[in-house]
């Protein structure tokens, strides 16, 4: 028996799989590639936030008192300064009335004062200044003639010494008739005048006190929205210091975000936003209108405002949303995407860019705005080349590739490295034709 084809057997085998190893080795690796594009990318900070409206008020009652009526309910739209509620006020309404005939009083005894009170005491002023004036003169006409008589013998000292006692007190009388005159014309009437006008002032202060306190009866809005709680019903005590009933203003809504310090340096008023709703995905533009100033201590975050249109009331006070704040664009960047990028040496990046031999060269990149799943390459690419974005890593400079569509299945191996495979696998068929030896 011919034994030399059973021994070339083992070592054809040892053969092809020499030659399929380093076929294997030499074979192309599979990557994914995708184009640089030219396109605008944008720097964003991101944040989440709660949803509040631009104007809110807590319609609360001055006064305490039972309430009457309302007018309005739950989720009705309010103009500003439309009546929303009565609450009693039957005494509130006497009181005024009260107050009302109080300053008509004050009113006539002005005008009295004014027209006759005052002309009377002056003329009475007067006609006892003249009356005492005649007194006086009278006293010193007797006092005269006595004085002549005592000269002449005729009349007692006595009698003149009492003539000068009654000029004297009629003396001082006149003065001081005079002296009330002047006083009536200089300060009497004036001040009366005054007094009587203060009394009319005060009584017009309480009545617009007691009017005032009426009106606080009547609750009105005091801005336009719509009404978001209304706690009390007719009947039941309104109290200062408690709402009655809530309005708010929604035709646009304030997004009040939080996001990292270091982030917050970027955003500037009139920035555009836009804000997503987790529960529905929709997205709305908005505008920053505050940064806040101070930084929140416990949180380390700075609270942003982002005021968005309502009209459609689609938003809801008290939602949470997701906020993108986009603090700069650059157009005509170039874009590749994030899985693109490799470390590179020295600490930087890299990327690796397929010629069109189907070779894999590593250029060193700087990179510039991230946005989402995108990045912008400063250098080292051009749009329209093709970069690795799956498959690059531990991948040499120029090596050769084999570029893959994703989701598609791999294809065989060369057909050189199929051929070479086949000898070994037919072998022992083709040592089963050959005749056996006698």
């Amino acid at each position: 028996m011919n034994t030399k084809p059973l021994l070339l057997i083992p070592v054809l085998l040892l053969a092809g799989c020499s030659k399929k190893e380093e076929a294997e080795a030499e074979a192309p690796a599979p990557v994914q590639v995708t184009v640089a594009q030219q396109a605008t990318i944008r720097r964003t900070v991101v944040g989440e936030g709660t949803l509040w409206p631009r104007d809110q008020a807590s319609v609360m009652p001055k006064i305490a008192a039972p309430v009457q009526r309302f007018l309005v309910q739950r989720g009705d739209r309010v103009k500003a300064g439309q009546l929303l509620a009565v609450l009693e006020s039957r005494d509130l309404t006497a009181a005024a009335a009260e107050a009302r005939a109080q300053l008509a009083q004050a009113e006539a005894n002005l005008r009295s004062t004014q027209a006759a009170a005052v002309p009377e005491a002056v003329v009475k002023a007067q006609t006892d200044a003249d009356a005492a004036k005649q007194t006086e003169e009278a006293a010193l006409r007797l006092l005269d003639n006595r004085k002549k008589l005592v000269e002449q013998g005729a009349l007692a000292r006595k009698l003149v010494d009492d003539a000068q006692v009654a000029w004297a007190q009629a003396h001082a009388t006149y003065l001081a008739a005079q002296e009330h005159l002047r006083a009536l014309q200089a300060v009497g009437k004036e001040e009366q005048i005054k007094t009587a006008a203060a009394q009319m002032d005060a009584a017009r202060s309480r009545l617009q006190a007691t009017e005032a306190q009426l009106s606080y009866a009547q609750i009105h809005s005091p801005i336009a929205g719509v009404i978001s709680d209304r706690p009390l019903y007719a009947g039941e005590m309104a109290s200062p210091g408690t709402p009655l009933l809530t309005v708010m203003d929604v035709s646009k809504v304030i997004a009040r975000v939080n996001v990292p310090e270091n982030q917050a340096g970027t955003i500037r008023v009139g920035q555009p936003a836009v804000l997503t709703q987790p529960d529905s995905g929709d997205q709305l533009e908005g505008k920053v209108t505050i940064v806040s100033p101070a930084t929140d201590a416990a949180t380390t975050t700075v609270q942003v405002w982002i005021e968005i249109d309502n009209s459609a009331a689609r938003l809801k006070p008290g939602a949470s949303v997701h906020a993108t704040i986009v603090t700069e664009g650059v157009k005509a960047a170039t874009v590749v995407p994030v899985a693109a990028v490799l470390p590179g040496e020295e600490g930087g990046t890299a990327v690796l860019v397929i010629s069109e031999d189907h070779v894999a060269h590593r250029r060193p990149v700087q990179l510039g705005i991230r946005e989402g799943d995108n990045v912008q390459v400063l250098n080292g690419v051009r749009p329209g080349e093709e970069v690795v974005t799956v498959g690059g890593v531990g991948l040499d400079d120029k090596a050769k590739v084999r570029v893959v569509t994703p989701g598609a299945p791999e294809e065989a191996d060369d057909d050189e490295n199929a051929d070479e495979a086949k000898p070994a696998a037919d072998q022992p068929k083709k040592d089963e034709a050959k005749p056996k030896s006698k």
